[in-house]
């Protein structure tokens, strides 16, 4: 991989993901949508109306109209310029200082470097979660907050739970992203490293990247999916005065009571459109941020 200063990596980082979001947002919605669905109901005793990806897409249009598809995308952007910025600034400063080199140096620097990123950008997340979350009565799962905006949703969170409460649910966003962004990271480099030794593309081309970011795409969804939907529910839940949950008391609390009254399965709700989203947002900021991460890498040998 070309170098570059960390900084550059945060610029490069952040943009590529952003730019990634504006395609899967839509796919986030319909996760979200299906994560919530029945919450602490066992299977069968409530109503469905989001079943399957295509006719979930298909609800979301009818009740929110096409442009609800793109629900909590201003949040959304903040959350991916805040997260993957802080993450691969950091994840490229342990590249530098050699831990990447050492037994499994890449997995403890892709999940340090996402739990840093996943705190910084828990606020944008929460909002939104709670954005996406809302819709028509007739359509609506999980608790419905009514934002408006993004800022009137941070401004009365604010002055209803104080500074604290727009870190609600950054118990279960913490553990999401660490496991999430190691398998990611970790699984890229060595993935990219692969088909490079298999010379089955040529070593500069895009379709590199592309190849390993299929690969990553697998694992970040397998391990990731559990503790998306704990998360979900945790920033989504509705909270008393003093800002403690009425539903879950944490990340824990939260699986548990997933498993016990929907079921163990219910931990991988919404998996086609999570693996329909990670997928995508993996194969595309990965492959932004390698083109990119060139580009400035060959920009910065030309200047010198």
């Amino acid at each position: 991989m070309e170098t570059v200063p960390p900084a550059v990596d945060l610029v490069l980082g952040a943009s590529a993901c952003c730019l990634a979001c504006v395609f899967t947002n839509p796919l986030e919605v319909v996760k979200t949508r299906l994560q919530l669905q029945g919450e602490l109901q066992a299977r069968g005793t409530y109503p469905r109306p989001y079943q399957g990806f295509i006719a979930s897409v298909a609800a979301v249009a009818r009740a929110d109209g096409l442009w609800g598809l793109q629900k909590g995308l201003a949040a959304g952007l903040l959350y991916q310029g805040l997260m993957n910025g802080v993450r691969f600034y950091c994840y490229s400063l342990a590249c530098q200082a050699g831990l990447a080199q050492q037994p499994g140096g890449t997995v403890v620097a892709g999940a340090v470097a996402g739990a840093l990123g996943a705190f910084v950008g828990s606020p944008a997340y929460l909002i939104k979660t709670q954005l996406q979350a809302q819709t028509v009565a007739a359509m609506a799962v999980g608790h419905q907050h009514n934002h408006q905006t993004v800022l009137r949703a941070l401004e009365t969170i604010w002055r209803q739970q104080g500074l604290l409460g727009l870190w609600q649910g950054v118990g279960g966003a913490v553990p999401r992203v660490m496991v999430g962004s190691a398998a990611q990271l970790a699984t890229f480099a060595s993935a990219k490293a692969w088909v490079q030794k298999q010379q089955w593309l040529p070593e500069d081309s895009w379709l590199v990247a592309l190849a390993g970011g299929m690969i990553s795409s697998i694992a970040v969804v397998v391990v990731m999916t559990p503790f998306d939907v704990v998360s979900t529910r945790l920033y989504n839940q509705p909270v008393d005065r003093a800002g403690r949950g009425q539903l879950y008391g944490g990340l824990t609390d939260c699986m548990v009571k997933i498993w016990r009254q929907e079921g163990p399965l219910a931990l991988y709700k919404g998996l086609g459109p999570a693996y329909l989203r990670l997928g995508p947002h993996t194969i595309l900021s990965m492959l932004f941020w390698d083109e990119l991460r060139k580009l400035a890498g060959r920009a910065q040998h030309q200047g010198t």
